[in-house]
């Protein structure tokens, strides 16, 4: 004879065999948060500059969604707005620089009009009388690269930059390498590089010009050699 505690003890473990044992549930939190810590699963996570970044265009969003109601912060929040976004600004001036305002490529350094040495130095001279130093400075390197050319100390070549002429004339006139190097990097910086030339940046440009017009290269000296020998 079977009693009651008997019978329900059986139907207990007929139901065991039917039903899954379930697992507790703080045991089942835990494997979860284990297996979810796995660096596998956070590999494309934002990082915490993302985060900050998704938050504040979050909260510029909020701004403008409210700014014919009720904004998110008040008045307050709006000149907050307005002081960030003007700092972001200011921060990417000064990162990137005052605009460029040729479209010339910066692979070269003369234009397609072919000007004499003398035509950019008159250009030159015209841009220094009204203080405009930095296209003065322009002119005047280009007056410097010419005049090379006429002499032959350069070949032509209308693809030249800059920072080849330099390299290629302190070569052929070395006491002269380390000037011709500067003014490449100068022009440079005022015609790609978004910096403001000054005055006396134009006159060392000048007074390299002049220097360089007197000086013999290491070319001409050699072939005189030759002759001579």
């Amino acid at each position: 004879m079977t009693g009651a505690g008997g019978t329900t003890a059986g139907l207990l473990i007929r139901a065991g065999e039917d039903i899954p044992v379930d697992v507790p549930r703080l045991p089942a939190r835990e494997a979860a948060r284990d297996e979810l810590s796995d660096p596998m699963y956070h590999e494309h996570d934002p990082n915490l500059l993302e985060r900050g970044l998704d938050r504040f265009w979050e909260w510029i969003g909020d701004l403008f969604a409210g700014a014919s109601g009720a904004a998110p912060g008040g008045p307050l929040g709006l000149v907050v707005l307005v002081l960030v976004l003007a700092a972001l600004g200011a921060a990417l001036w000064w990162r990137l620089g005052t605009p460029r305002r040729t479209a010339r490529s910066p692979e070269t350094l003369f234009d397609s009009t072919t000007r004499s040495a003398e035509d950019h130095r008159a250009a030159a001279a015209a841009h220094a009388e009204h203080r405009r130093w930095t296209e003065a400075v322009q002119e005047r390197m280009r007056a410097l690269v010419r005049s090379l050319e006429d002499r032959a100390v350069l070949d032509p070549r209308p693809g030249r930059t800059a920072d080849e002429a330099a390299s290629e004339a302190g070569r052929l006139m070395p006491a002269h390498a380390d000037r011709l190097r500067t003014a490449a990097r100068l022009f440079d910086d005022v015609t790609y590089g978004g910096r403001t030339a000054d005055e006396a940046a134009y006159t060392t440009l000048c007074t390299l010009d002049l220097d360089l017009q007197a000086a013999k290269p290491l070319l001409t000296t050699v072939a005189a050699r030759g002759a001579t020998g």
